[in-house]
């Protein structure tokens, strides 16, 4: 796994849906944890050697990986 590797996942939109950039390109949306794992593995990551809670690895905005809910406008 490459350590100079900068993951970030944003907050979950409207939809409940999150951006995914690597390295400073957006690779797309994911709508859960399958998705964060197909935009790594086309970074070049193996899947099956990615724990989605390394803090080294991936930066999760607005909650962790178990957050795909979006937000309750009441809480804005």
């Amino acid at each position: 796994m490459s350590p100079d590797l900068r993951v970030i996942v944003y907050p979950p939109d409207a939809e409940g849906g999150r951006r995914v950039r690597v390295d400073g390109e957006i690779l797309g949306r994911a709508l859960g944890p399958g998705d964060i794992f197909e935009f790594l593995r086309r970074a070049g990551l193996d899947p099956d050697d990615v724990d989605l809670d390394d803090r080294l690895l991936i930066e999760w905005r607005g909650g962790g990986p178990a957050v795909w809910t979006p937000p309750d406008p009441g809480e804005q």
